[in-house]
């Protein structure tokens, strides 16, 4: 298991490493100088101002991401279930717009953004819960309803997006999922943020092992299973929504990081949670970095200066292509 958790911490080191110096506006050579202590005022202005606080940001919400999404599979049961797909990140999408549409939150104001996905978070959570009623427990017809949830809340935003095109057409990045322009004020929200709620989702790993196994077993067990899956929904929305507000809508992160760390780290989920955060942290991480370098080449490519690649486009392909891999290997599962 150490070795397992030094691989990953290498390969984040070499994401990292490869974040720092793929942007544009000045070389690798120029990175490894100002880390060194030298570099002109403008070169310490990008990387320390800017590319390194992307950085941060990138690893805090994709361990964010990786932490919701195991926690949501445990407590509903759903090798299926991840924030993009149970009205979650679409819940919260639509409140950080929808607030900013009218007025009620400015995007130079990320506390701002992260209570309004929040409420959008919990209100798209809330709403699966309501149409999933006494079947919730069924996860076949909880990612039925989580579907349609994601579905209905997904137009509603881009019902405020015509609305209010004129103040929100700059949001569109967002709503992909970008790192560009993240700086210290977003890190320093992110990071409080997470550290309470990864916490929260740490304590509740014996309930979530419990609820993996069934709620029969967990009754059994001395274990209020409606109480603990709320609790874990609780957790796993105000993860996401952390996220969510930092670097917008990330796709298939939070559904296929649990698949990863579970197969890497085994059932346990006192070992697993820590270690989906790892993986999340990794794979948007290591998804900047490349996206970064993708727009580079493109811009060279079509003699555009100004071409850039969201790192949410690149999650989005690539995490479909994994899905189709994961449904494939296991046809009639449900768990």
């Amino acid at each position: 298991m150490t070795r397992r958790i030094t691989v990953l911490v290498a390969l984040l080191a070499v994401c990292a490493c490869a974040g720092l110096t793929a942007g544009r506006g000045m070389s690798p050579a120029a990175v490894w100088d100002v880390l060194g202590g030298g570099g002109d005022a403008t070169e310490r202005h990008i990387l320390l101002r800017l590319r390194l606080p992307r950085l941060l940001v990138a690893l805090g919400a994709g361990a964010c991401l990786g932490v919701a999404g195991l926690v949501l599979q445990s407590a509903l049961r759903n090798p299926l279930a991840g924030p993009e797909v149970t009205g979650v990140t679409p819940g919260a999408v639509l409140g950080a717009v929808t607030a900013s549409g009218l007025g009620l939150a400015g995007w130079e104001s990320p506390l701002a953004v992260v209570v309004s996905a929040c409420a959008g978070g919990f209100a798209g959570a809330g709403l699966l819960w309501l149409l999933a009623g006494r079947g919730r427990g069924d996860p076949a017809q909880t990612a039925v309803h989580g579907v349609l949830v994601s579905a209905v809340l997904g137009g509603l935003t881009a019902m405020v997006l015509l609305v209010a095109p004129g103040e929100l057409g700059s949001v569109v990045q967002w709503l992909v999922g970008t790192t560009e322009g993240r700086v210290w004020q977003h890190w320093h929200l992110l990071w409080p943020w997470a550290l309470v709620w990864g916490t929260a989702a740490w304590l509740l790993t014996g309930p979530l092992t419990l609820l993996r196994c069934g709620d029969d077993v967990a009754v059994a067990a001395g274990l209020s299973a409606a109480r603990a899956r709320g609790l874990a929904l609780v957790c796993a929305v105000a993860l996401t929504a952390g996220a969510v507000a930092a670097v917008g809508a990330l796709g298939f992160v939070g559904l296929l990081v649990p698949h990863l760390a579970l197969a890497r780290f085994g059932a346990d989920l006192r070992v697993a949670l820590p270690g989906a955060a790892l993986v999340g942290a990794l794979v948007v991480c290591g998804a900047d970095a490349a996206a970064q370098l993708a727009s580079r080449l493109l811009a060279v490519a079509l003699d555009s200066g100004r071409l850039t690649l969201p790192v949410g486009a690149l999650t989005a392909c690539v995490g479909a292509g994994l899905l189709l891999v994961v449904v494939r290997r296991s046809p009639g599962r449900t768990f």
